[in-house]
């Protein structure tokens, strides 16, 4: 009996030993550890007022851009305890400027905490409505405002559902209707952990309006930036921990098929797509293992990647900027606008660049 019982000791040594192995190199496969990013820059500059991250950025056909700032999100840096902010910036101004927008209502602006953005223009009276995922004392919600003047959001509504318990990213299709992802599998941090771990892909893309809150799409590792092609057929999502953005065919009862993935080498974060060519661009981190371990000696890099034909058998998947740190940290997002580009961060400054 006593040998049998160290047999089995053994034996659970090393299955624990094999399984600490196995989670070490799947982390770090994950985090890309290893990788180290080449330089390659564009005509940039950086973006007045903002000093502490533009996560989102977003772009519409006018050219007036809507920059979601001040995150503070799980255990990121963060170097201001102000409340986050949302800012304004025309692209079609000779200097643009970002602006900081007023927001009026009965929001709690002490904890306004955004994260992702979207911005749905009705077609029937021109009314712009901006959506943001805000997450006031470590919540998840969905705030809704109008865009009203020139400086001015009046909220309308905060939004709320145990399946949006997670929420990163969103899409809006309607003036109270969109697709959100969720960065965790559970509520619970340390059971999503163990989903990642064996590579279990159990987080969802949930598609909201007053009538109906239901999951639209899963089998994604952990969702991060959502956006729509320029036709409203297709969601593309950025699967960060897979590397991969993943597209879907929008169905009837807005339920998404589907299609592909593809792979970009890069834990992809926000997706800004261009309205004239359908292009995807991605604001990506290339060593995550430098952003979870922030040291400001050996900052966390920056890569711009851009997906061309998505939709064919072979799309084209090109790094157009890169930078080690030393000029950006942690670029979240890259919004394209007639040849101009602003990349945000999570934390650090954003850019204005020019791409011609």
């Amino acid at each position: 009996m006593a040998a049998m019982k160290k047999v089995l000791l053994a034996a659970a040594v090393a299955a624990l030993a094999v399984f600490v192995g196995h989670t070490y190199l799947r982390l770090k496969h994950i985090m890309l550890a290893s990788r180290e990013l080449p330089v390659k820059h564009l005509n940039c500059h950086y973006l007045q007022n903002i000093e502490f991250g533009a996560e989102d950025i977003t772009i519409l056909k006018d050219g007036l851009a809507f920059l979601s700032t001040g995150l503070k999100f799980l255990d990121l840096p963060s170097f201001s305890d102000e409340p986050g902010k949302m800012y304004v910036l025309d692209l079609l101004h000779p200097r643009p400027t970002p602006v900081e927008l007023q927001i009026k209502g009965e929001l709690d602006l002490s904890s306004f905490n955004p994260h992702g953005i979207s911005v749905y223009t009705d077609q029937t009276d021109d009314n712009i409505y901006v959506f943001v995922v805000n997450h006031p004392h470590e919540a998840s919600q969905v705030e809704i405002f109008r865009f009203v003047a020139e400086d001015t959001l009046v909220h309308l509504k905060t939004i709320t559902h145990p399946l949006l318990h997670s929420v990163n990213d969103i899409v809006a299709v309607g003036k109270e209707s969109f697709y959100a992802t969720n960065h965790f599998s559970f509520p619970n941090q340390a059971l999503h952990f163990l989903t990642m771990v064996l590579a279990m892909p159990m987080c969802d893309v949930v598609y909201y309006s007053p009538s109906e809150v239901r999951v639209a799409a899963g089998g994604i590792m952990s969702g991060n930036g959502i956006n729509i092609s320029p036709d409203k057929r297709y969601i593309y999502v950025s699967d960060i921990i897979d590397h991969e953005v993943d597209v879907f065919e929008r169905k009837k009862g807005e339920q998404l098929e589907y299609i592909k993935s593809v792979g970009v080498g890069s834990l992809c974060d926000n997706i800004e797509v261009d309205h004239r060519t359908g292009d995807l661009w991605l604001g990506c981190h290339p060593n995550s293992m430098k952003l979870s371990n922030f040291d400001p000696k050996d900052p966390p890099g920056s890569e711009i990647l851009k997906i061309k034909n998505i939709h064919s058998e072979h799309p084209v998947v090109s790094m157009e900027y890169a930078d080690n740190g030393q000029v950006i940290m942690a670029s979240t997002v890259a919004a394209p606008y007639e040849g101009k580009l602003l990349i945000g961060t999570v934390f650090h400054k954003a850019l204005y660049c020019d791409l011609k």
